[in-house]
């Protein structure tokens, strides 16, 4: 009967590791969202001041500067237009346009004489008797009130039914709301009603500088240099303080639009959402300049964020997460592959993805193989062609890192056509091949080591080609061939061991226990091990894992709580003191792509327990950060606590635009920031991916700011997006897309 029970046992640890996930786990429906994404338009300085920003019923769109009129010219996602003068309505040119606005989605001009539009059979003709006018809003039947800044003026038809002031105050916006038929008007220090002719003061303040209503009309949202103001107009009373934690506080426009409230400000814009946050539209991935001047409505339920540099259209598209990939494919496969490896683009001339070129690495065999290992996993839930050809395409420049070099079974970092700047500007690390065509990378380390067995055992379990599943096999006997035969080291071609390739024991147990090394190592190379020993059947790997794990403490390294990790005690050595100066995110990144090895190829269930209590406590420490991967990477041991919402979270919320904008988050005033920590967070709640520079997956999530180069590269989505998203669709987590 005991037989019985661990033949069961045994049977149910291999269903485990070789199939999907159980159905326990929760699973993501994959139905449609609203991805935001930018199309941005330069101003020139013949352009002028730039003013206001509109749209009409037919989704044309205008702009007016104090040099006329222009429109929106060539612009798209990832192709920046500019401002071109519009000269769609010639008799406009004699006209003095000091305001354009919208009535009924049309087009309504205010010029030194009259409101007029070519609307209506151009019938709208209706003159006023302020030559300064220049704020002007439109109410019921074809009513206007126009002002100067000092005077106000109702007028119908070119007849005036009523003129007053704002009791020396100066008039900065005016607002209508058709709900009680009344106008609302924005001074400096006041705000008024006029209903009828009936004007009211409703309520005074200081320094006020933009206006607006909720749709329902119940709010007033006023902003000011210093922050917002909220007023319930049912009960006539300003609900709470004066906002001020805001991304940024002086506020220069306000505008309802849908279920949001918009702000822009001389930093960027924001909007208040439904769940009281707010999305933050700040640098060149959303805005041609920060210092907002405008924002109206747009077409197509997109936003008109205008700008002192010029108009930024922030466009609202549902899409699902499958859509999201298959964009992001096409971005990989149509700029960011360089003889077959994931590669960034480099050298851009301020986001213009035409210019730049393709970039080695130093962890091109890293990238490569997170990028492969999505692909793996693209094509074990579709067997599309396409995803297997690109997995075909980037296992050869893998298998050329290996023969590319003369050192049997060691891997070159990368590897480039020979004579160009950095192969003579880093000799070090510059080889030349036998083939004097090419040079090859050396000092390879531990993080592209990981990566090759991680994509290699993927393939080789998941992909149904013989001919690549031999190769993947081979090259994961290579490479572990090369470790074991040299005590646990990279040996490079002077042969010495390479800097960050060890995971011997004199090497790895000469550190503190709290030293992070000292665990990582010990999961990496056991993880390696059982992914060669899970393929090959070759005892070795088996004999040496055990040998480490049991003789040399691996497993107590590996098991070792993650609260335990911390600075190096005073007596420890320089390199145990260097490597534990603050928590390594590269370290995490190395962790979790070992953990697929570690965990579904344990030699025995008794190990796999363990292993999983190890994932756990790390991905436990891990939560704060909303890590896409780590959390897709946990979901692989089976847990049905794994954040799946955060996970896609991190998906939905990664933007469209992986170009290295400078961005700044530090002065927000709406974040809450916490005491300087071993782990570098600097925030309570981190902040989603489209606020925060672009960065992989070794980077610190909790990073505010990116200063220096502006839009100089653009980031592949082949390791930082797409690797998570389709290991979720393969373990069953995300479902495939729903209408």
């Amino acid at each position: 009967m005991r037989s019985t029970s661990l033949f069961l046992l045994c049977c149910l640890g291999l269903f485990l590791s070789c199939s999907k996930n159980t159905t326990t786990q929760p699973v993501y429906e994959d139905v449609p969202y609203w991805q935001d994404y930018s199309v941005k338009y330069y101003s020139e300085p013949a352009n002028g001041t730039l003013l206001s920003a509109h749209s009409d019923r037919n989704g044309v769109v205008k702009i007016l500067s104090s040099a006329g009129l222009f429109q929106p010219y060539d612009g798209q996602f990832l192709y920046h237009g500019k401002l071109q003068t519009d000269g769609t309505y010639r008799p406009l040119k004699n006209k003095k346009i000091a305001a354009l606005g919208v009535y009924e989605n049309q087009f309504v001009y205010l010029d030194d004489k009259t409101v007029l539009s070519n609307a209506w059979a151009g019938k709208l003709f209706s003159k006023h008797a302020l030559p300064a006018a220049r704020i002007f809003a439109g109410g019921k039947a074809f009513t206007f009130l126009v002002s100067d800044g000092k005077s106000l003026q109702l007028l119908k038809d070119s007849v005036s039914l009523w003129k007053g002031d704002l009791d020396g105050d100066e008039v900065v916006s005016i607002r209508y709301q058709a709900g009680t038929d009344a106008f609302w008007i924005l001074g400096k220090k006041s705000v008024y009603t006029l209903a009828g002719t009936t004007l009211t003061n409703v309520f005074q303040g200081a320094t006020f500088t933009a206006f607006d209503l909720s749709d329902d009309g119940q709010k007033l949202f006023v902003g000011t240099p210093d922050g917002y103001i909220e007023w319930d107009v049912a009960t006539k009373k300003q609900v709470g303080d004066i906002r001020k934690k805001l991304p940024w506080t002086e506020i220069t426009a306000v505008e309802v639009i849908g279920d949001k409230v918009w702000f822009g400000t001389t930093n960027g814009a924001f909007a208040l959402r439904a769940d009281g946050k707010f999305d933050y539209y700040n640098g060149e991935r959303w805005l041609p300049g920060n210092s907002v001047v405008h924002i109206a409505e747009g077409p197509n339920k997109s936003v008109l964020v205008l700008t002192s540099a010029g108009l930024g259209q922030i466009c609202f598209k549902q899409m699902t997460l499958h859509e999201k990939a298959m964009y992001y494919e096409e971005q990989v496969r149509s700029r960011h592959i360089r003889n077959g490896f994931n590669a960034s683009l480099d050298n851009m001339e301020k986001g213009n993805i035409a210019s730049g070129y393709l970039a080695d690495s130093d962890n091109d065999g890293l990238w490569t193989s997170m990028y492969l290992g999505g692909e793996i996993f693209r094509y074990a839930v579709t067997k599309d062609a396409d995803a297997l050809q690109n997995c075909r395409e980037a296992l050869d420049a893998m298998e050329r890192l290996y023969t590319i070099n003369p050192v049997p079974g060691f891997p070159s970092r990368s590897f480039e056509r020979s004579g160009y700047i950095p192969q003579l500007s880093d000799p070090e690390r510059w080889q030349h091949s036998s083939d004097p065509e090419w040079d090859w990378k050396a000092t390879t380390s531990s993080d592209e080591a990981v990566g090759h067995i991680f994509a290699f055992g993927a393939m080789a379990e998941l992909i149904d080609d013989p001919d690549m599943k031999n190769r993947a096999i081979t090259l994961i006997d290579t490479l572990m061939s090369h470790i074991v035969k040299n005590n646990y080291y990279l040996i490079d071609y002077d042969g010495k061991p390479t800097t960050w390739g060890r995971w011997s024991p004199e090497y790895v147990n000469a550190m503190p226990k709290n030293v992070g090394d000292r665990k990582i190592t010990s999961s990496n190379i056991t993880a390696m091990l059982q992914t060669a020993y899970h393929f090959t059947k070759k005892e070795k790997y088996k004999e040496k894992a055990f040998e480490l794990m049991q003789k040399h403490g691996y497993l107590e390294n590996l098991m070792r709580p993650m609260k335990e990790i911390g600075p190096a005690p005073g007596e420890a050595d320089d390199l145990s003191k260097l490597l534990s100066d603050g928590w390594n995110h590269s370290d995490d990144e190395m962790y979790f792509v070992s953990y697929w090895g570690l965990y579904r190829y344990a030699f025995n269930d008794t190990l796999k327990a363990k292993y999983k209590e190890a994932i756990l406590d790390h991905w436990a420490i891990e939560r704060p950060e909303k890590e896409g991967a780590w959390n897709i990477f946990t979901a692989l041991t089976g847990t049905s606590e794994f954040d799946l919402n955060e996970a896609a979270w991190y998906l939905r919320e990664h933007p469209l635009d992986l170009i290295d904008w400078a961005i700044s988050n530090s002065h927000r005033k709406d974040i809450e920031k916490i005491a300087p920590n071993f782990r570098n967070q600097t925030l309570k709640e981190v902040l989603p991916p489209d606020e925060r520079p672009v960065q992989r997956h070794n980077g610190n999530m909790f990073t505010l700011d990116r200063t220096g180069s502006n839009g100089t590269s653009e980031h592949s989505a082949g390791d930082i997006w797409l690797l998570p998203y389709w290991m979720g669709r393969y373990l069953n987590v995300i479902s495939a897309p729903k209408k």
